[in-house]
């Protein structure tokens, strides 16, 4: 088994996080999830009032929770995080993303102003996030933990655009992690989740019976807490933590 010892700090220390795209869906159920454990969290979505009342759901818990709103791709916005969290960082969550273009086109079809900016807030943003926090991730031997899609990986028709830029991110965090052999370096297929994103981008369809981004959380919450070794993982093949 990869599964390791659970951690609940480190040195003594209370672990911190920073979640991009917190405000909703899964970036919100995991910061309930790290929030039940005492980790320090900085939250970051572009949506101020949701990242405003994420935040207060989770005040008076037993680890301190700073929202800090706007926009991962914009330069100006990732200095502010950086200098919100110091000179350490346990876990940066790169869960921030856009489906681009709605209804999703066929490739045929795709706007490629549309795809590009696709790729700078799913593919750019977050390699930009991770060299800035590089210092602080390398300074508590932290984790980076990039949330994909199966998307990236099979020929789902529509979905050429939202997929190459979460294959982009798998590739960037596949080198990564033969780059920064201290840290841990995951990137994460949720699965299909109940969420906001999901009806826009299926709007047609009744997902009453996809489940909620509470059962992804769990696994990734037994992803962090039990640090694995870097690579590719399916949230549906990691399980709940016990």
């Amino acid at each position: 088994m990869w599964w390791g010892l659970r951690v609940s700090s480190v040195g003594g220390m209370t672990r911190t996080a920073l979640i991009t795209g917190a405000s909703r869906g899964l970036g919100r159920a995991l910061a309930r999830v790290l929030a039940g454990d005492g980790w320090t969290l900085f939250l970051t979505a572009r949506g101020a009032p949701e990242l405003a009342e994420a935040a207060a759901d989770l005040a008076g818990g037993p680890g301190p929770v700073t929202a800090i709103p706007g926009d991962v791709a914009d330069p100006a916005h990732r200095a502010e995080l950086v200098a919100a969290v110091g000179g350490r960082l346990d876990l940066l969550v790169n869960n921030a993303s856009t489906l681009g273009t709605t209804p999703l086109p066929r490739l045929a079809d795709q706007p490629l102003d549309a795809l590009a900016d696709a790729f700078r807030i799913n593919s750019l943003a977050p390699l930009a996030l991770i060299q800035a926090l590089l210092p602080a991730l390398r300074a508590s031997g932290g984790a980076v933990l990039n949330v994909s899609s199966d998307a990236a990986v099979e020929g789902y028709e529509t979905w050429g655009g939202y997929g190459a830029t979460k294959a982009a991110l798998e590739q960037l965090s596949n080198v990564l992690a033969a780059e920064e052999r201290t840290l841990a370096v995951w990137w994460v297929d949720p699965g299909e989740m109940r969420t906001r994103m999901l009806a826009e981008a299926m709007p047609a369809d009744d997902l009453s019976d996809v489940p909620p981004p509470a059962v992804a959380a769990a696994a990734l919450h037994r992803l962090i807490t039990e640090r694995p070794s870097s690579g590719r993982y399916r949230a549906a093949e990691i399980g709940a933590s016990s």
